[in-house]
């Protein structure tokens, strides 16, 4: 197995900004606005996002809830192992605004279909985006594209890509696996 690092810790900060600046662009107050990060890597960089919005660009009140997709994926039933669920945040109304999905990894688009899913259970926004820090592009099953993309990587399907984050890892690195 090697591995083969993508984006270091202040690549990846300079990433964020930019994903910030251009949600500021699209968005410009938030007051119409959600960020839902997809249980369970999308949530560090929803979170990462939110803060750097607040503090480092001075917008006030973003909503942020956490999106858990395992009972609406399509596979989940397809393990002899049980799958734990990880929690749902969602403590405000989405009925009619602007929801943007945050993933780290946007892979086949499986993940994100179920989301679309899932958030039907807390109403209906009025327009969905997508934010991604990595997006796989020749690796999708469903015509799913982010709206915004921290980075593109051509990686074949033997390859991994990992998104390690200083919360969770003590790092802030994204790797590209082979096996």
């Amino acid at each position: 197995m090697s591995q083969k690092i993508l984006l270091n810790s202040k690549e990846i900060a300079i990433i964020l900004h930019r994903l910030a600046c251009q949600l500021i662009e699209k968005h410009l107050d938030f007051s119409n606005t959600i960020l839902i990060g997809i249980q369970p890597r999308g949530t560090f960089l929803a979170e990462r996002l939110k803060v750097l919005l607040e503090k480092e660009y001075h917008i006030k009140d973003i909503s942020l809830g956490y999106l858990d997709i395992t009972f609406f994926r399509d596979d989940f039933r397809r393990t002899d192992k049980p799958i734990g669920a990880n929690q749902t945040k969602i403590d405000f109304l989405v009925e009619d605004k602007k929801v943007i999905f945050i993933d780290d990894v946007l892979y086949t688009g499986r993940s994100i279909r179920s989301a679309l899913t899932a958030i039907q259970s807390f109403g209906r926004p009025s327009e969905i985006e997508l934010l991604v820090l990595i997006d796989r592009r020749f690796s999708r099953h469903l015509p799913i594209q982010p709206d915004y993309r921290g980075r593109q990587v051509d990686a074949i399907n033997n390859q991994k890509v990992i998104v390690s984050w200083h919360e969770n890892e003590n790092e802030d690195a994204v790797y590209l696996v082979t096996n």
